[in-house]
């Protein structure tokens, strides 16, 4: 579908979500389900409703912009509790982490959409989530969630172009992923370890820096940062700033990687 024109993929979207009736959207905030939601508003109006999965995983960062945006597009919005917690299989942090936390999360959308009488359940999946390691993904397939944007042909970049034409302020948004992604594999995850991964990546995004992950590596802080970020974040009083505030959160060791920030870098072992 590399031929086929930004704006003809986007009417392929809209006339595929005009198929669907009524609609769930699974919304993380993220700039692919922001755009799958207010293309759904625009094409369905009151038949399409967001959710959004609240637990120890998810930043509440994440929840509050996503309760702002939903707002602002006058979208209904929901939250769901979901639980991963609670899950033996999901807290071992196996390789299928990511498909146990999808295949639980999508259960709850699914009895949530029967319930409000939503006759499909959609997720922000895009092409370039096809290339990567995406357990997830192998979830959704297998519970019947939609992904419209693959079907349209959208990859990441075309999202990006479309939702900034669209005056979407989700257009350049940094990518993001669940805080048990900051944990290696093999690794348990604990409610403290998220804990104290959310507000060391609080203390970085505070410091200025757009986009950040902060590995949990034991009492190791495993910094990632745009290289272009580099300089900054070795400024004496930033670094003075982050190895305080590290160590009170109880790391003995505070380090950056030297690589910079890269999506999925947990999986490079896998």
């Amino acid at each position: 579908m590399n031929n086929i024109s930004l704006n003809e993929k986007k009417n392929r979207l809209i006339l595929a979500l005009k198929n669907y009736d009524s609609l769930l959207v699974a919304f993380s905030g993220g700039v692919d389900s922001s755009f799958l939601l207010a293309v759904s508003h625009g094409v369905l109006k009151d038949n399409a409703v967001a959710a959004t999965a609240v637990s120890a995983v998810h930043p509440l960062r994440e929840k509050e912009a996503a309760t702002a945006y939903a707002k602002t597009l006058g979208i209904k919005h929901v939250m769901l509790q979901t639980e991963e917690m609670n899950l033996s299989d999901f807290t071992a942090n196996r390789k299928d982490r990511c498909y146990i936390c999808k295949k639980n999360l999508f259960k709850v959308l699914l009895n949530i959409s029967s319930k409000m009488g939503l006759k499909y359940v959609v997720h922000g999946a895009n092409r370039d989530d096809l290339k990567d390691f995406r357990p997830g993904f192998k979830a959704a397939k297998e519970m019947g969630i939609v992904a419209p944007l693959i079907d349209a042909g959208l990859a990441k970049k075309d999202i990006r172009s479309l939702s900034k034409e669209m005056n979407l302020k989700t257009w350049d948004k940094p990518p993001m992923a669940c805080l048990a992604t900051r944990i290696p594999y093999g690794t348990a995850i604990t409610r403290k370890a998220l804990g104290v991964v959310e507000q060391a990546e609080n203390v970085i995004l505070t410091l200025g820096f757009r986009n950040c992950r902060v590995r949990h590596h034991g009492e190791i802080a495993r910094i990632e940062v745009d290289p272009l970020d580099f300089e900054k974040i070795f400024n004496e009083n930033i670094k003075a700033v982050i190895i305080k505030k590290f160590r009170n959160l109880g790391f003995s060791h505070i380090s950056v990687d030297m690589e910079g920030y890269r999506q999925g870098s947990m999986n490079r072992d896998l």
